[in-house]
This record gives structure tokens, C-alpha cells and sequence, in this order.
């Protein structure tokens, strides 16, 4: 789990406000449509639905819009229905990519993706063709600042987690895919205040970059996909080594 960590860095690297941009509220708005739409508008009785508000109320994003987001969903809005799709792609130097997008135009999210990959060193690929190389797990995140490591070791290990990273602002949880919903549901009835629960694609063996030119090419490709309207998560097997990590912080 070595690179899930590196990876993190790479992303404080890049350093973005989200928030300013209104990206992070649009994210959230799907995963709570979403999330609505495959369990009901109740968040009392829908734990993916209850987790997506609770994400959305952390980063403040207005009660009008989460409402919206929920009837969007259920399909009180009317309107095309918001889908879930992956698609998978290779960048510079080999480095895989799957991109999870919530849209409700299809055709239109394909072509862009292609103009982004094909303008950037890379290329979509075919469904299946990049996707073997990543493990499906389940990812549980909680506020380091609630919960010890050593506690919330433990309190993982009782719920069933395979694993659990931590840093200075968050603890990690890992699991089985089919146990993330029953390992978060024993971590919630334990008290802990879980921020994210969702489902991830972690990179078997690391594709470690270690020229400073192909850094900036797949990080800005991964800018791209990750800022895309209609993104909600970007998986990579690239990790970039120490020495050139230290040059971009520089």
C-alpha cells in the first residue's frame, strides 16, 4: 500500500483549492445523486446517500443544493437520468489510468476524454485493458484529528478492514470490496465520524516515473481528467520518485 500513501503526497503537490473553482460541489452533487438513485432519497435508510451529504456538509456546500442533488437523483427533477461509466486510458511513459464519470451525456463525455488523452501523450483504451492491473477495494476515510492511529487500528480490525494508513489530517481504511458497506456500518455503530466511503482501484505494481519532464506530462494529464466536469474519481498506477517530487515541490 505503499504508493496509496505516495500518491497522496503527489496530490498535496498539486496543491488546488477545489473549492474556489465550485468543482468539489458538482463531485458531490453526483455522488449524491447518485447515490439517491440507487438507494432512495432517505438518507435514514441509504448509507452511501448519508455519507455523499455528510462529504458535502464537511466542505459547506449550501442545504438547497444537496436537496437538488437528492431529487435529481431519485428523479423528482425529471430530466436525463445521471450514469455512472469508466472508462480506462494510457499516458506518457505507459502509466494507466481509470476515470469514473457520473453524465448524463454520453457521447459527449467520450469524445472529450479522447481529445484530453490524444492531446496529452496518451490514448483511451479498451474497457479491461487497464483495469486488471488495479485491485478493487473498499476506502473508508476518517479525520485523523478524531481518533488515534493505534484506536482506530484496532476499532478497524474488529469491523473487518484489510488495512489502515494514516497521516497527519486522515486515517485510511482498507477493505475487501464486498465488506465495505458492513465494515463502514460497524465503524459508524463504534462512533467514529467517517468522511468518505466508497469503492477505489489501487495499482498493483507502481509505474515509478523518475524523469522530471514525464511528471509534468502525467500529472498534468491527471489535472485534466480529475477537473473535468463530469469526474468523479481518477485511479493511476504512476508514483513519482522522491528526487523528482522534491523538484516540482520546489
Amino acid at each position: 500500500m505503499a504508493g496509496h500513501n505516495k500518491w497522496s503526497k503527489v496530490k498535496h503537490i498539486k496543491a488546488r483549492v477545489d473549492a474556489i473553482k465550485g468543482r468539489v460541489f458538482s463531485k458531490c452533487a453526483h455522488e449524491i445523486a447518485l447515490a439517491a438513485r440507487a438507494g432512495g432519497g432517505d438518507p435514514t435508510a441509504n448509507s452511501r446517500l448519508r455519507t455523499a451529504i455528510d462529504n458535502a456538509k464537511s466542505v459547506s456546500m449550501p442545504k438547497d443544493n444537496i436537496d437538488r442533488a437528492i431529487k435529481k437523483g431519485s428523479g423528482e427533477l425529471g430530466g436525463e437520468a445521471i450514469q455512472e461509466i469508466s472508462y480506462e486510458g494510457y499516458g506518457p511513459a505507459g502509466t494507466a489510468f481509470i476515470i469514473e464519470m457520473a453524465t448524463d451525456n454520453l457521447n459527449r463525455v467520450a469524445a472529450d476524454l479522447r481529445l484530453i488523452f490524444s492531446k496529452n501523450g496518451g490514448s483511451v483504451a479498451t474497457q479491461g485493458s487497464v483495469s486488471y492491473q488495479f485491485d478493487r477495494k473498499g476506502e473508508i476515510r476518517i479525520p485523523a484529528a478524531d481518533i488515534s492511529e493505534d484506536d482506530v487500528t484496532l476499532s478497524a480490525i474488529e469491523a473487518g478492514a484489510d488495512d489502515v494508513l494514516s497521516d497527519s489530517d486522515e486515517h485510511i481504511i482498507l477493505t475487501a470490496a464486498n465488506e465495505l458497506g458492513s465494515t463502514a456500518n460497524a465503524l459508524r455503530a463504534s462512533g467514529l465520524n467517517i468522511i468518505s466511503e466508497k469503492l477505489v482501484s489501487i495499482a498493483q505494481t507502481p509505474c515509478v516515473v523518475s524523469d522530471i519532464s514525464t511528471a509534468r506530462q502525467v500529472l498534468k494529464l491527471y489535472d485534466l481528467l480529475d477537473d473535468y466536469a463530469d469526474t468523479l474519481n481518477v485511479f493511476t498506477n504512476f508514483e513519482v520518485a522522491d528526487p523528482i517530487l522534491d523538484q516540482l515541490a520546489s
